[in-house]
């Protein structure tokens, strides 16, 4: 089976659950950038929780299917039809062999995650079939997928028509959006009173965010401690030398935008980490659309397990439906 590509949406791409473990190799870990609705539409459909579905960005894709097969879109709030007939989301559904998939104008979040039973049968790349596009690895020939495309689909699994993922198990960012933060190894590079301001201050997504990095803007300019900049460091007190950029790692560069590092991003660089965007919370960031207001909330490493906890608490009550 495969399922002809008429129209590629926006930045529409494979995604899995990633290949970690070539990170100190500058191979990010990429994936899904909200894992936690790829496992529930893959669950949906019969599908292990980690197969391959897609992945697409503010606007959905126009898809053909050439054989029956069952579908479910999570994610993002965008209306979903079938040969112009709305289905539902977070839903499992069926789609006839001749049928199209469609989507209409985004109404929340920001990605939606179509699985289709049997998952996207692309080949695997170091251990999976994510897309990598700077690197040209994984997904569909290294590249977004695009119009005339046809992407292979595994072998068709039972699902149930109608299964459904209850509206309390599908976690979506506020307004304003809370990102918990556990300050980092360089939080001593500022002033006590920008390290106030940071947690203290409204941010707002920029424009510039995608699967490398997410950029804010409004919140105050941070202050840096005086010191005589080390070798090969920089003339500017943001510049660090040369260190490992962790996942979730939140770079403020000049001390004025700070970035978080999501899943394609870079493995290390020269600015220094104010400090890291908790596990549980990185699948909020791909739902943010740009001007989303947001907060950062200082945590602790504990908390930050016991977030760890409660996330995977979710996932298990998401599985224990099927």
């Amino acid at each position: 089976m495969a399922i002809k590509v008429i129209h590629p949406g926006l930045a529409t791409t494979v995604q899995d659950l990633g290949r970690p473990g070539y990170f100190h190799l500058g191979i990010p870990e990429g994936g899904a950038m909200d894992r936690l609705s790829l496992k529930a539409a893959n669950l949906l459909v019969g599908n292990d929780e980690g197969a391959a579905g897609l992945e697409a960005v503010f606007i959905g894709p126009k898809l053909e299917f050439t054989q029956d097969a069952m579908v479910a879109v999570t994610g993002a709030e965008m209306p979903i039809k079938v040969d112009g007939v709305e289905q539902p989301g977070w839903t499992a559904f069926a789609v006839k062999a001749g049928q199209v998939l469609t989507f209409d104008f985004l109404k929340g979040g920001a990605r939606i995650y179509i699985a289709v039973s049997g998952g996207i049968d692309v080949p695997i790349a170091l251990g999976s079939r994510s897309t990598y596009p700077i690197g040209a690895l994984g997904g569909f020939h290294g590249r977004a997928i695009a119009a005339g495309d046809e992407l292979p689909v595994g072998e068709v699994r039972k699902a149930t028509e109608g299964k459904t993922i209850p509206e309390a198990l599908r976690r979506r960012p506020g307004m304003p959006t809370e990102l918990r933060v556990v300050p980092g190894l360089y939080w001593h590079r500022i002033t006590e009173q920008a390290g106030r301001n940071f947690f203290e201050d409204e941010w707002k997504v920029a424009p510039e965010a995608d699967r490398m990095g997410y950029r804010f803007r409004g919140g105050r300019p941070l202050d840096f401690v005086a010191r005589e900049q080390p070798f090969g460091a920089g003339s500017d007190p943001s510049n660090i030398v040369d260190s490992c950029y962790p996942y979730g790692s939140i770079q403020v560069p000049g001390g004025t935008e700070p970035i978080i590092l999501h899943r394609d991003a870079v493995s290390g660089g020269g600015y220094f980490m104010i400090g890291t965007v908790i596990s549980a919370d990185m699948d909020l960031i791909g739902q943010m659309q740009p001007h989303t207001p947001t907060r950062f909330v200082k945590v602790d490493i504990e908390a930050a397990l016991q977030a760890r906890k409660d996330r995977a608490a979710l996932v298990g009550q998401i599985k224990a439906l099927f």
